[in-house]
């Protein structure tokens, strides 16, 4: 009797595919595939793509070089290994894939993991296919139910995807040619999933999509539900404690959002809201469809609904265009902002995108001292932000154990990593911690139990601030 096959998934990008990776996992699993952290004793290796980054497909068409030596030397102990490349890459590039790199077997895009069983079965007849039509069945109809054992293992925080695609078409985005348009998850799925979820031991959920907060999910109550109301069901649930989600759009911030980050202790005071530009000029360039006021009124509401609420964001630098009064602008909007994180990026073309055949490029050594001066600003930001933590108690989800012995690890309501010496015991648990010092990028504390003082979870950021 053999044992099941061994499954390797490598996620590239963002919280969607590390979403989709797991229930690609979960759909592969009837079909007795195990999976494995070791790629050397994988049967069947998937790359879940990201184009988003710089050099994507490039990183993608070197890992499969790496995977081409493997699969040789798997075939002389006659081991035979499949490798499949899935998500945007995938996507975008289709058929090419296959012209550039014959060792790949099968390619599929993000639309089409429903068919990646049948897809595999033509790969062991010797067939290489390639799926990436939009096709017309619902989009999700591929996300597997995990079993309870699977979703324990995956600890006590989950994704759970409501929405995929965009409709917003900004000129350096690939989103809507390889995600399709914007499609939200019936109300009845979400909820029938994050049931399971809880009942297997997860305390907190995000909510994923590309346009998030762009959710419209058809009700049970035949009724299109917002994002909104739909957090205001998932916190009904027993044994959620936490709620978050991500990735946002200025423009789709209604006033029902605004009021539940107001009136719902179980949403996380922290909202990741990408600008990507300071530059009024740069965002129609982008057609990002709003303005800097526009995204600083969206701040305000947000902010005088909820004290507490701390941002992130999104940064593009050297966009096309980008002159340094622009740059400049950019600077001012963080500084006027105060985040407590960002992800910063050098603006990378993408084939097929309207800003990849713009003019002005700006050059590659401008945008990298670009990068590096905002990046130094948002540190900054970050390590004050932190730095107020200090003195101040904050209830902490333990997920795991720590890096030294007695310690464990956890997340704030702010996202921060949180480590304590404090028992096992507690992992899966919220506690409260009197943070004691920061590090580069994580808070240290004690047990609030400890040092006999507790607050709310959610703590007043002007108070955090002072």
């Amino acid at each position: 009797m053999t044992g099941p096959r061994k499954l390797y998934i490598k996620s590239y990008g963002c919280q969607m595919n590390v979403y989709d990776s797991l229930r690609m996992a979960d759909m592969l699993a009837p079909d007795g595939f195990a999976e494995t952290k070791d790629v050397a004793e994988a049967d069947l290796v998937v790359l879940n793509t990201c184009h988003i980054r710089e050099k994507a497909a490039e990183k993608v068409y070197s890992e499969i070089g790496r995977l081409r030596v493997l699969k040789d030397e798997a075939a002389k102990d006659g081991r035979k290994v499949t490798i499949a490349v899935a998500g945007c890459v995938a996507q975008a590039e289709g058929a090419e894939i296959m012209r550039r790199a014959p060792v790949v077997d099968l390619v599929v895009g993000p639309q089409s993991y429903h068919r990646l069983p049948a897809l595999l079965d033509q790969a062991d007849r010797g067939e290489r296919p390639v799926e990436t039509e939009f096709p017309a069945e619902d989009k999700f109809n591929f996300l597997k139910n995990p079993t309870r054992d699977a979703i324990r293992a995956r600890g006590v925080s989950a994704f759970l995807t409501i929405q995929e695609g965009c409709d917003k078409f900004c000129t350096f985005c690939v989103v809507p040619y390889t995600r399709g348009a914007e499609v939200s998850r019936p109300v009845e799925k979400i909820l029938a999933e994050a049931e399971r979820l809880a009942a297997a031991g997860v305390r907190e959920i995000t909510a994923i999509g590309q346009n998030v907060n762009a959710y419209h999910g058809d009700g049970p109550d035949g009724t299109t539900w917002t994002l909104a109301r739909l957090f205001e069901r998932l916190a009904q649930i027993p044994g959620i404690d936490r709620l978050r989600y991500t990735t946002s759009h200025p423009r789709d911030v209604d006033d029902s959002l605004v009021a539940v980050h107001r009136d719902l202790p179980e949403l996380m005071p922290q909202l990741h809201l990408p600008v990507q530009s300071g530059s009024d000029r740069i965002l129609d360039a982008m057609n990002r469809k709003h303005t800097r006021d526009d995204y600083l009124r969206v701040i305000e509401r947000l902010r005088k609904a909820q004290p507490a609420l701390a941002f992130t964001s999104d940064f593009i630098v050297g966009f096309p265009g980008e002159t340094d009064r622009d740059f400049t602008d950019t600077l001012k909007l963080i500084e006027e902002v105060g985040f407590c994180g960002a992800f910063s990026f050098k603006y990378s073309p993408r084939p097929g995108t309207p800003a990849a055949d713009m003019d002005d490029q700006v050059p590659e050594h401008v945008m990298t001292e670009r990068l590096h001066e905002l990046q130094l600003l948002i540190d900054r930001q970050m390590a004050a932000f932190n730095k107020a933590c200090v003195g101040k108690t904050l209830d902490v989800l333990f997920e795991k154990t720590g890096r030294h012995p007695g310690q464990i690890a956890g997340k704030s309501p702010y996202l921060q990593p949180v480590q304590v010496m404090a028992p096992a015991s507690l992992i899966g648990t919220i506690a409260s911690v009197r943070i004691d010092d920061t590090g580069s990028y994580s808070l240290f504390g004690t047990l609030a139990d400890e040092v006999g003082n507790r607050v709310p979870e959610r703590p007043n950021l002007a108070a955090l601030e002072a």
